[in-house]
């Protein structure tokens, strides 16, 4: 994940949203960015049937058994206090290099000895919601979401430069629900998650056996600081799987070679965030 990116997206939208206070109360605009940490709490991945092919644990064998830079982005537009559409990006790229003592075989390579791996999972996210419970000091909405997944995993041998690289595009539906109380005194608390489970024929359109699954859950607390200006301190599990068989047709170099594929992480962040509204 660049970093710079993420600080100046939340300049650019702290300047975007100095003149947000002309908004009426049918269309308002606010932008939302978070910056931390994330820890992987379990994550394994394999490309091609085993036993030819490892079923590879990240954590304690490649290296994510440490805290990586964690944020993410988000704009909302609210339509009359009841409908809300939220536009997020999440960047996600973790990095690390690690001595293999034992061959690992990803998609038929072996690879043994110093290797770097790129797990690089960023996803954008569109999500309608409607306020069904709404009083002076808390609301309640659910709704829909529809996120768009742009994963790249590659190993790479760094002495005999070998290379197994799976790309993928897709595109995966889920249901939605958040809420946020007033505690007085200026503070607040609020959840929102994000998540399905399906198999292919419901999860992405294809029609045959696929498993794919997502959740995106979190807590916060914060206090609004100024009119408009809230600051918060979020704690999220993120989380999802893929296990299956693909029969689309390999159009792509940069796609496995191997249609059978299984791909597991649990997580776990800490962020400080800002709202502007």
């Amino acid at each position: 994940m660049n970093l710079k990116v993420i600080v100046s997206a939340a300049l650019a939208a702290a300047l975007l949203s100095l003149p947000l206070a002309a908004q009426d109360d049918t269309a308002r605009v606010s932008f939302e960015a978070e910056l931390g940490t994330i820890k992987i709490l379990s994550h394994t991945y394999r490309v091609g049937a085993e036993p030819a092919n490892t079923n590879f644990d990240f954590v304690n064998q490649g290296g994510q058994e440490i805290l990586f830079p964690f944020g993410r982005l988000t704009a909302y537009l609210t339509l009359r206090d009841r409908h809300q559409i939220r536009f997020l990006y999440q960047p996600l790229e973790l990095k690390t290099e690690v001595d293999f003592p034992n061959t690992v075989t990803v998609d038929g390579k072996d690879f043994l000895g110093a290797t770097r791996m790129t797990y690089s999972f960023p996803f954008y996210r569109v999500t309608y919601q409607y306020r069904f419970l709404s009083g002076p000091s808390f609301w309640l909405a659910g709704g829909g979401a529809i996120q768009l997944r742009n994963a790249s995993i590659r190993f790479e041998d760094l002495v005999d430069s070998d290379l197994a690289v799976s790309q993928n595009l897709g595109i995966v539906p889920a249901l939605a629900l958040s809420g946020r109380a007033s505690l007085g005194g200026g503070w607040f608390a609020g959840f929102e998650a994000t998540g399905i489970y399906a198999s292919s024929a419901l999860f992405n359109g294809a029609d045959f056996e696929f498993e794919g699954s997502i959740l995106d859950a979190s807590v916060r607390v914060g206090r609004t600081v100024a009119e408009g200006r809230d600051v918060f301190l979020n704690a999220r599990f993120f989380g999802g799987s893929a296990a299956g068989v693909s029969q689309y047709e390999r159009t792509a170099w940069s796609n496995s070679e191997s249609p059978e594929t299984e791909n597991r992480i649990a997580s776990v962040t800490l962020t400080l965030g800002a709202t502007l509204r």
